[in-house]
């Protein structure tokens, strides 16, 4: 996602100290999401994230303080491992990373959107596209860009102590080896591989496992608002990366998103190819609110700019 007014979500909140029944958000309040009750919970030294092991070797560590609800992926291999996404960066997610795994981490986004890149400036490994949007967002964010994050509307009932609401900013990065669609990534005993799937950004990757039958698709689909706008964005390349990720479905056992809902049946990337068709071809009506308009489907909406 992006930084924009949230919408509602659900989480657990378990952590340090509370925020005061007044100042908790209409969001929070619908917590948490049922299907987490039926993923095999993780136990870490963080109270910031939780952390659900969701198939052999694969961790999602999810972020549900936060009105994103950002889940980056642990995946483990026999000689390395790789972290997809590091988040917000509100709370150390090395840390967490390095209690589920000894094995070298080395970190590759889903895209680089600021909600996805937090905690990229702690790990010396870190993939990239080789993408101008990509190296542009390097630099990080200052506070100013992001304090909207960390406003009382944007946290869940609970903080830690050591959320440092006044000082939060994405720290910049580097990154250290470039991938590029078809790239295959081997952890030992497990192989991803890349796929470009831009729409969302111009740098956005889904990672297929295609031995175990796992598609990490990013932001290009989760249940919930997927935003097409945007700098970056667009729509026409949205709708040809849901074609490709849609034609995958049949050998696929589960899609593993990066928001909201960990969890996803294969057959929902179909939906959302068939909802950016209908988009594409005027065939559904959408609501305006504001400059976009928001399309709804069976657990998701496509949020777009008037044409």
């Amino acid at each position: 996602m992006i930084a924009v007014e949230p919408a509602p979500s659900n989480a657990q909140a378990t952590a340090s100290h509370a925020v005061g029944p007044s100042s908790t958000p209409e969001w929070c309040a619908r917590l948490p999401r049922p299907e987490y009750a039926h993923l095999e919970r993780v136990t870490t030294p963080s109270a910031w994230f939780e952390v659900y092991r969701v198939d052999p070797g694969v961790y999602a560590l999810y972020e549900p303080h936060q009105w994103q609800e950002v889940i980056s992926w642990l995946i483990v291999g026999t000689r390395q491992a790789l972290l997809f996404d590091t988040g917000m960066g509100l709370q150390n997610i090395q840390a967490v990373a390095s209690s589920i795994t000894a094995l070298p981490i080395q970190v590759l986004n889903s895209h680089t959107h600021h909600d996805h890149v937090g905690d990229n400036w702690r790990f010396e490994s870190v993939l990239g596209m080789d993408d101008p949007f990509t190296q542009h967002n390097t630099a990080g964010v200052a506070h100013a860009g992001v304090a909207d994050e960390v406003a009382p509307k944007s946290l869940c009932g609970v903080q830690p102590a050591s959320l440092d609401t006044a000082g939060y900013r994405v720290r910049a990065f580097r990154i250290t080896s470039v991938v590029h669609d078809g790239s295959r990534i081997d952890l030992g005993g497990r192989t991803l591989e890349v796929l470009h799937v831009p729409g969302h950004a111009p740098d956005a990757i889904a990672l297929l496992d295609r031995a175990n039958g796992l598609i990490f698709t990013g932001d290009t689909f989760y249940e919930g608002p997927i935003y097409v706008f945007g700098k970056g964005s667009d729509r026409v390349a949205f709708t040809r990366s849901a074609e490709r990720l849609a034609a995958l479905a049949p050998s696929l056992r589960k899609v593993l998103a990066s928001h909201n809902v960990a969890v996803s049946d294969p057959g929902m990337l179909v939906k959302l190819r068939d909802a950016a068709r209908a988009v594409t071809n005027g065939t559904v009506a959408g609501k305006r609110d504001g400059g976009l308009v928001t399309y709804a489907f069976d657990r998701f909406s496509l949020v777009l700019p008037p044409d």
